[in-house]
């Protein structure tokens, strides 16, 4: 057995929201995010005779593991070290980066051709957003363009713009009731009342001509309002299944309080309770920051950086 080992390391992802909830809808769902600063996955991976797997979240990279292997037929097993995980049901996509990076490292090992959507596909993830498995591929703000019927696997990706440099986003972590995910998440969107269609056509305008050339320009007003417009029509088309426009308590409260102390644009990520707040500049940064600390006391965890440029990395 090969005692090559590989390193995967990985961000979290921001999820900015949906473009059509509709079952009538051509494509459904859709997504915009980007890669989030400071959270990250990163975890070693060697051959091995049997499946074991230590360190945060060891139990889901085995389980990745196992459905990679068999997807492609592979006898074996792996050891993986996670040294660190992206905390777990809090909107950063925690699930996805751990299972492709996995993945990416077992395909490395065996010498497998494939492509991101292939793996992502390999380890059952990318059902329903792609977002994520775009963000892993690469950095800047990431449009997917919704599952097609008759199209299995990850949505297409239909653009990938990059931030400017001097864009700064807070990501704020409160210690609240984790966001919905497996069983419980399929049977909130099944139970999820349709959007109106003028809704949904709102949400595609302003990503085209609000979020997508104010990125192009560097306008972070302009960026912040379309953002922040977004996330609150998407609110709304969830608010029947997690009790407000924003997850109840500290999520809702980060939300509103970043607007008032500068943010230009400000949201929940997925189902949250991971919110965050974008801003021009390092010292605008910093204050957001401190005063979103200042917020949570020891009730959260928060982290504040430029946008991350890049996909995930890996060392041989």
């Amino acid at each position: 057995m090969s005692h090559r080992a590989v390193t995967v390391e990985t961000s979290a992802r921001l999820h900015f929201g949906l473009l059509d909830l509709r079952t009538s809808a051509p494509r459904r769902f859709g997504g915009i995010g980007a890669p989030a600063p400071g959270f990250t996955t990163r975890l070693n991976t060697s051959l091995a005779d049997t499946i074991t797997a230590h360190g945060d979240d060891a139990d889901r990279a085995a389980e990745f593991a196992g459905r990679f292997l068999e997807h492609y037929g592979l006898t074996g097993g792996a050891t993986i070290h996670v040294e660190r995980a992206i905390p777990r049901h809090s909107g950063l996509g925690s699930g996805t980066q751990l299972a492709l990076a996995v993945a990416l490292s077992l395909a490395d090992l065996h010498g497998v051709t494939a492509t991101l959507p292939e793996l992502a596909c390999a380890v059952g993830r990318a059902r329903r957003s792609a977002v994520g498995t775009w963000t892993f591929a690469g950095g800047g703000l990431v449009v997917e363009g919704g599952h097609h019927p008759n199209s299995p696997g990850a949505s297409p990706l239909l653009a990938r713009v990059a931030f400017p440099p001097s864009w700064r986003c807070v990501v704020a972590i409160p210690d609240s009731r984790p966001g919905l995910s497996s069983e419980a998440e399929s049977a909130a969107f099944a139970a999820l009342p349709e959007p109106d269609a003028r809704d949904v056509e709102r949400v595609a305008y302003l990503v085209l001509v609000g979020l997508l050339p104010a990125l192009a320009e560097g306008d972070v007003r302009a960026f912040g309002a379309a953002l922040t417009e977004i996330q609150e029509i998407n609110g709304r088309w969830f608010s029947s299944a997690q009790g407000g426009m924003f997850a109840p308590g500290p999520s809702t409260d980060l939300v509103r309080a970043m607007r008032d102390w500068g943010a230009a644009g400000v949201g929940q990520s997925s189902w949250g309770p991971a919110v965050y707040g974008i801003i021009d500049g390092d010292a605008a940064a910093h204050e957001l920051a401190s005063r979103v600390r200042d917020s949570l006391g020891s009730r959260g965890v928060v982290h504040a950086g430029p946008f991350p440029d890049g996909g995930a990395r890996i060392v041989r």
